[in-house]
């Protein structure tokens, strides 16, 4: 029937159709269309009684399905796909319509593509939706940007379909113009390679340092998320770790092959993070772990590379380490999400975005991977000061980190003697030893600038650039 449906989607793969699945079990009159017919077909087949679709066999049917103003919703992979989904309805749209993109596009694509169908005053919304394909059907954390109007339109229907905080607050709101959701989105990615990283470091060194078997591990790990460490990703190690292959009967983790893959988004973060002059050192070390661990020939060429020869823990000592490595996980992941909202404060101030980070926290409490019990206290922090330079100066934050120092500095130090790699926690150690630290040796590395290339430094007595005649006799000019 014409104009019926609410709101629509285009792209019928696992998670377009479980986002499809999710509105029509919300009580939304939705739209569905695919480039294969099939694939439409089989959904409203499969799941037709779980609430009101509206099949489309092709564009013009399903832009005609669609209320006004309207709401269509593209999940398509990112790229050229993207574009060409785009370049295929817009002629169909009218001003006032909006074309809402949900997978995971880069952000710049994102600005572009608002730029383009601004022009034609149709609204383009960048929406980061996080919770993978069970988050889609049951509830996703969504991060939307594009105008403040596309969003009183679009917002109402995404609050039905977002996840609950528990709270009950929806995880979805306005995160700002343009790209901004997307760029959010990206964000969040970075610190889920981080928080992957941090905690696979905790599983290796608890098994080669502890000599804890996976399944032990695995009850640590549920210990672990019974109090401060309580989180998504913690929850479902506990769960792989104590699984076991039904196969050979060995723990499952030892079946996995050990080269971790990666689709671009902490990459993204980590290159646009250098763009901005933003040091992310966690995100950035847990992509080059991923890197790291897919060259096999450089690996295999590497085994015979002597290493310590340390004995085996007993058992108190490896109960006490144990502890250590739980402190060490938590003030590392604090730093990760410290370097994160930073990136996000830089991206919003570049672009102009005016990025709430207390309220990107408030997103982040349900539906998304990086789902931690401590992010309410993120949120709490920026919302009592909207002006926090940096977790770490949260007092709270810092009280906790402090505590934990001794551990961390342990376990880091451990992990080097026994010949473990652990770079992530050693990375967040650097990094928050480098901001307490009241003189920088980039003291030296401006004066090596300014020898080699008279680039000029700046002076902690008084205002201004100079130069040392370096070549000459070394008399210092203004710069």
């Amino acid at each position: 029937m014409s104009g019926t449906a609410q709101i629509g989607v285009t792209g019928l793969a696992v998670m377009g159709r479980n986002l499809a699945r999710n509105m029509a079990r919300s009580g939304l009159t939705v739209a569905v269309h695919n480039r294969t017919p099939g694939r439409t077909t089989a959904l409203v087949e499969e799941f037709g009684h779980e609430g009101a679709f509206v099949a489309a066999r092709d564009a013009e049917e399903f832009v005609a399905a669609l209320e006004r103003p309207r709401r269509l919703v593209v999940m398509v992979k990112a790229g050229e796909p993207t574009d060409a989904v785009i370049a295929r309805f817009a002629p169909l749209l009218e001003p006032g319509d909006i074309v809402v993109d949900g997978g995971n596009a880069h952000f710049a694509d994102t600005r572009r593509r608002e730029r383009e169908l601004r022009e034609r005053g149709i609204h383009f919304v960048g929406a980061g939706i996080s919770g993978g394909e069970e988050g889609a059907l049951h509830g996703p954390s969504i991060m939307p940007g594009g105008s403040a109007a596309s969003y009183e339109a679009l917002g109402p229907l995404l609050e039905r379909i977002a996840a609950r905080a528990p709270d009950g607050t929806p995880c979805v709101s306005h995160v700002g113009p343009d790209g901004a959701g997307h760029f959010v989105k990206m964000v969040h990615n970075g610190i889920e390679y981080a928080d992957m990283q941090l905690i696979g470091e905790a599983y290796h060194l608890l098994r080669e340092v502890a000599g804890f078997a996976p399944a032990r591990i695995a009850e640590t790990f549920r210990g672990w998320n019974a109090g401060r460490l309580d989180s998504y990703l913690i929850e479902i190690t506990a769960e792989v770790l104590a699984h076991r292959d039904a196969a050979t009967g060995e723990p499952f983790v030892d079946v996995v092959a050990d080269r971790a893959e990666q689709k671009g988004t902490g990459r993204w973060t980590a290159q646009i993070a250098l763009d901005l002059g933003v040091p992310v050192p966690g995100i950035a070390e847990a992509v080059f772990a991923r890197s790291l661990s897919g060259h096999a020939a450089l690996r295999e060429a590497s085994e015979g590379l002597p290493g310590p020869d340390v004995k085996p823990m007993e058992e108190a000592e490896a109960v006490r380490f144990a502890e250590a490595v739980e402190q060490a996980l938590y003030a590392s992941k604090i730093v990760s999400y410290t370097q994160g909202f930073q990136q996000i404060r830089a991206g919003s101030e570049t672009y102009g975005w005016d990025v709430d980070p207390g309220a990107v926290a408030s997103l982040w409490r349900a539906g998304c991977i990086v789902r931690a019990a401590f992010l309410d206290r993120i949120r709490a922090a920026y919302e009592a000061r909207p002006g926090l330079v940096g977790l770490l100066a949260d007092a709270g934050f810092a009280a906790e980190i402090g505590e934990a120092q001794d551990d961390w500095r342990a376990v880091v130090a451990a992990a080097a003697r026994r010949g473990v790699p652990a770079p992530g926690f050693a990375a967040a150690l650097a990094y928050y030893d480098a901001l307490r630290a009241p003189r920088l040796p980039a003291a030296l590395t401006q004066a090596q600038r300014d020898f080699f290339g008279a680039h000029t430094y700046r002076r902690t007595d008084r205002e201004g650039s100079f130069h040392t005649l370096w070549g000459g006799d070394r008399s210092e000019v203004a710069g």
